[in-house]
């Protein structure tokens, strides 16, 4: 498996919203990395940084996600494999039960329009500073 494989199958497996962090993308691949393999943190940085690159993940700020074309793209490749699937023998369906017929829904009121309320207007008043206190020197008499 290469790097950007590895990659993008711990960035899909973590399923993250906001991205995956390169630390956790790590820790995936080197949990499914075989024993007799040796991992290689450059070839991971260059791979992860030639995906950005080419626009196959996204980087947001320190995670990274996978790009909308690129899902397009593997939603693409993996579409045709189910195809091959359905061929197998079809089985006799099962007879359907009657049902009872639906009640329908009651309509749905619709809510009343809310009024526009008219923009505040902004208080041009600015905070009034408090008098210097005038001090007294006091002498000795």
């Amino acid at each position: 498996m290469s790097y950007k494989a590895g990659i993008v199958d711990a960035i899909s497996e973590l399923k993250d919203r906001t991205g995956s962090s390169m630390i956790a993308i790590k820790k995936v691949m080197q949990e499914k990395l075989p024993k007799d393999k040796k991992w290689m943190n450059a070839t991971f940085l260059s791979s992860l940084k030639k995906a950005v690159a080419d626009g196959d993940l996204v980087q947001v700020k320190n995670s990274y996600k996978l790009s909308a074309d690129f899902k397009k793209t593997l939603a693409k490749k993996s579409k045709p494999a189910p195809k091959k699937k359905a061929a197998a023998p079809k089985k006799k369906a099962a007879p359907k039960k009657k049902t009872a017929p639906k009640k329908k829904a009651a309509p749905k009121k619709k809510a009343a329009p809310k009024k526009k309320t008219a923009p505040k207007k902004k208080a041009a008043t600015k905070k009034k500073t408090a008098p210097k206190k005038k001090t007294t020197k006091k002498t000795k008499k």
